[in-house]
């Protein structure tokens, strides 16, 4: 499924151009802060497989008011350039591949 273009942010990584996108209001277990913030990537010419990078931090609309830090495009570039390197291809069509950046932990800041 393709991200909406209107609530997506582009960027380039060495010279493909991508959409990305965190998702406005957290899921139930993001607002309990039982699940941390999850966004996704997909290539913004051909888009195929969709990938989904799971962060180690609480998604900025939590109901227990743990502090929220953004997502730079620094971050989705380097999320972008490791999930190619484990062999995401985001032309092809496919389930969903996911990034795991949380190293299996809850969300910190919402301890």
């Amino acid at each position: 499924m393709a991200l909406p273009r209107k609530s997506s942010r582009r960027i380039v990584v060495d010279g493909v151009t991508y959409r990305w996108r965190v998702r406005r209001r957290p899921t139930y277990g993001q607002g309990m802060c039982w699940s941390p913030l999850t966004y996704a990537v997909e290539h913004a010419a051909n888009p195929g497989t969709t990938l989904l990078v799971r962060t180690d931090r609480p998604h900025p609309g939590n109901w227990m008011g743990g502090p929220a830090s953004p997502v730079l495009p620094s971050g989705v570039a380097a999320a972008i350039r490791a999930a190619r390197a484990e062999g995401w291809t985001p032309e092809a069509p496919g389930s969903p591949f996911l990034l795991d950046e949380s190293q299996g932990t809850a969300p910190s800041a919402c301890r």
